[in-house]
């Protein structure tokens, strides 16, 4: 496969992500605010968002104050931010067609379809009830994407590539939720579970579409160390890091095989995978969660610049 095509099926998999991710953002802030504020918190959850997209100072030069009105335009629709959900479904759309041969025919509807739909919805000055519309099928349109992908593409290089993209992406993503929350997840001084805890925890764990997830796996209220453990080091969710690691290092490894030569990028993938293996949330925990978050990123960015030299240039 071409560098070029392998890079546009990469990013085209992360675009679609980044966005799913900034409507689950936009719609668990809305959940939130809508609370009293003895649920909701004093906190703003408006810059919450704003930090958890990662997009802080480029925020600050556009709006000064964050509010619904003005953190869902810079999310959702701007067009000076390059992550927007509309850019994001812009560049996807634009990258999809640069490799229409190598999708199917389900992929690139779902791609086309969300970008109409977005076309229709060009302002955060739409009704409410639009509004929320919209982010529902900005997230359905992802699972469409993801959905066709998994159970119409061939398994090679090209399958693999948009794979690596998708769990780049989403590790990115979980990560930057818990570097911003992370004072949401430190082990409480005092008795935890008042309504306060339930929400924010609640909003956390929705944004990554987790919540059920969580009480499935754990049959009791919302404790700060279990969802921190579960987003972290339970591979059986779908979003953890854990889980992006396990498939990051097997998507690798079957690229690896298919070219005949493994390279930076499979022995970082491994050395993270393995750290994360060996971890337990108590040892997190007392080496500080922030600091561990932001130990992930890093790596994390540097398997996706390892990625991008090994193969996509």
């Amino acid at each position: 496969m071409l560098s070029r095509t392998a890079d546009d099926i990469y990013w085209l998999a992360r675009y679609v992500e980044r966005a799913e991710y900034l409507a689950r953002i936009l719609e668990a802030t809305q959940r939130l605010t809508a609370l009293p504020l003895a649920y909701s918190g004093e906190t703003n959850e408006w810059e919450s968002a704003v930090a958890t997209a990662g997009c802080g100072a480029a925020f600050a030069q556009a709006f000064g104050e964050a509010n619904e009105e003005t953190v869902t335009e810079f999310l959702a629709f701007s067009t000076a931010n390059p992550s927007s959900i509309r850019n994001c479904l812009d560049v996807a759309r634009t990258n999809a067609r640069a490799v229409r041969t190598a999708l199917t025919t389900e992929m690139w509807d779902a791609i086309n379809g969300g970008w109409l739909e977005l076309k229709r919805i060009a302002t955060a000055q739409a009704m409410p009830e639009e509004l929320r519309r919209f982010l529902r099928l900005v997230q359905e349109c992802s699972l469409r994407f993801d959905g066709s992908a998994y159970r119409t593409m061939l398994r090679n290089d090209a399958y693999w590539f948009s794979r690596l993209g998708l769990f780049i992406e989403r590790a990115d993503n979980t990560a930057r939720i818990l570097d911003v929350k992370y004072h949401l997840l430190l082990p409480p001084k005092e008795h935890v579970g008042g309504p306060l805890d339930y929400f924010q925890w609640a909003a956390i764990l929705r944004s990554v579409s987790a919540l059920t997830s969580y009480h499935w796996v754990y049959r009791e209220s919302l404790k700060p160390w279990l969802v921190a453990d579960l987003l972290i080091l339970n591979d059986q969710m779908p979003r953890s890091l854990a889980s992006c690691y396990e498939n990051l290092v097997r998507y690798l490894d079957q690229i690896a095989r298919f070219y005949g030569r493994q390279g930076p990028s499979q022995r970082l993938a491994r050395a993270v995978r393995t750290r994360l293996e060996n971890s337990r949330m108590e040892e997190l925990f007392q080496r500080g969660l922030h600091d561990v978050v932001g130990e992930f990123v890093a790596d994390n960015n540097r398997l996706g610049g390892a990625i991008t030299q090994q193969y996509l240039m």
